[in-house]
């Protein structure tokens, strides 16, 4: 079985997720299509308190575990199933009772604020694409989402944006958008880069 990987990179909040969503639910039909979120590859924190693992620096390419995100591409691109971790947002720290398993599949949707900013990833990418959303509009849905979702206070998404979000943005993950096949606007309400998409990879698919 031939392994394709369609990496989603973007910012924060840029409608990622949505488009990985979208994607898949066209596609497979098609095919065995998989979602990876490059999330779940944070690096393990087992040595350290909750409080120290808070002040992780999460948007910064040293935070994730490269190695085994590499080793569980190669072997997905091989034909061969992965034991996949699961990261709890809430603990900071992969979960220690939940693992994911991702059987050999025709398509992997990699989505993550680094995959195009990270070339020992990037160039694993069969499929490159960058989600481009205004700050303003990211930084109201990541304020939700974290609020509501991964129990974080108003003021701690606010200072984690402006200390470390918003710098690595700037540093790292806008700058990989020179590395994308295709830039899309206004994240997941972009229907017509998201048609564009579904066509080519079904006719990947089907051939």
């Amino acid at each position: 079985m031939k392994t394709m990987i369609i990496g989603i990179a973007g910012g924060s909040a840029s409608g990622k997720t949505t488009i990985a969503e979208k994607v898949y639910k066209a596609t497979q039909s098609y095919g065995i299509v998989s979602i990876i979120k490059m999330d779940d590859y944070y690096k393990e924190h087992d040595d350290l308190t909750f409080e120290e693992r808070e002040k992780i620096n999460y948007d910064h390419p040293d935070a994730y575990d490269i190695n085994l995100l590499q080793e569980h591409l190669k072997l997905l691109k091989d034909g061969k199933g992965i034991k996949k971790p699961i990261y709890d947002f809430v603990l900071h720290n992969r979960s220690k009772d939940k693992i994911e398993t991702i059987m050999p599949c025709n398509v992997v949707i990699l989505e993550g604020i680094l995959i195009l900013g990270i070339p020992e990833i990037e160039k694993m990418c069969d499929i490159k694409l960058y989600v481009d959303t205004p700050d303003d509009i990211r930084f109201i849905r990541r304020l939700e989402r974290d609020t509501l979702l991964r129990g974080r206070s108003v003021d701690s998404v606010i200072n984690q944006y402006l200390n470390t979000v918003r710098p690595m943005h700037i540093s790292f993950v806008e700058k990989s958008k020179m590395n994308a096949d295709l830039i899309i606007p206004e994240g997941g309400n972009n229907e017509i880069a998201i048609d564009f998409i579904v066509t080519k990879i079904c006719d990947i698919l089907k051939k």
